[in-house]
């Protein structure tokens, strides 16, 4: 079902603390939290809810809030929602009129409704924060001109390269450039080359060095069969060629 809004009592409660009475003004957050179109990012959810079935879901202000402060200050999921417990401007920026002393939700929730988010509504977030820095003049347009990405700490599909590894890389292109000019590779040594490296990853992992070794070693002589072969045939064809 679609989140319920938190309640804004407008009488004061007298043993529960009220978080504007605890902030200041000037604060950064608080002035952001004024700033920031919040019905947006509702209006933006409310297609993948349901009109009537299901649980209740998070508030979304809340939700938005937390996802912000977790890449504002690199925390991990389990870390925001603690620290928010203890923090008075996170909870006036979540939204929330009294200070609270128990976890908002629980951290694995974030992940879902980041699931439930998407890379539409991921887009749509960072839309409204430079919309907002820019309404701020905390950003330039002239700024957002040109957008620089480092890709430096991103996961990529780069094997690490082990000497087996790269021996046997070696040797497959090799082979393959050779076939590709004309020449008879009999012996390719790719089943033999293939089982090789992954045997030395497994004695490697298992300490036993000698035997890793011995695989290592084993590549090698392998590629360097491949070199000589390829140099015996390049040399007979160039002696057939100028006779």
């Amino acid at each position: 079902m679609k989140p319920k809004k938190p309640e804004h009592k407008a009488q004061r409660e007298l043993f529960r603390v009220e978080l504007s009475l605890l902030v200041d003004a000037s604060h950064p957050l608080v002035k952001l939290a004024g700033r920031i179109n919040w019905a947006a990012f509702e209006e933006h959810l409310e297609p993948t809810y349901h009109d009537k079935t299901g649980a209740p879901g998070i508030d979304t202000r809340l939700m938005v809030a937390l996802h912000y402060l977790k890449y504002q200050h690199d925390l991990s999921d389990e870390a925001v929602v603690a620290g928010w417990v203890e923090n008075p401007y996170w909870q006036h920026f979540s939204g929330r009129q009294f200070f609270e002393h128990e976890l908002p939700i629980d951290p694995s929730s974030m992940t879902r409704w980041r699931k439930r988010l998407g890379e539409a509504g991921a887009e749509a977030m960072l839309k409204a924060t430079i919309e907002t820095g820019v309404a701020m003049g905390v950003i330039r347009p002239a700024q957002i001109k040109h957008v620089n990405v480092d890709t430096t700490v991103q996961t990529k599909d780069i094997r690490y390269p082990t000497d087996a590894r790269l021996y046997d890389r070696a040797r497959e292109r090799l082979v393959k450039e050779a076939r590709k000019s004309g020449l008879s590779i009999k012996q390719s040594y790719e089943r033999v080359g293939r089982r090789l490296v992954m045997m030395s990853g497994r004695y490697a992992h298992a300490r036993q060095m000698k035997r890793s070794k011995r695989c290592v070693r084993k590549l090698r002589t392998n590629l360097g069969r491949v070199i000589r072969e390829i140099e015996r045939q390049g040399s007979a064809g160039i002696t057939a060629n100028t006779a």
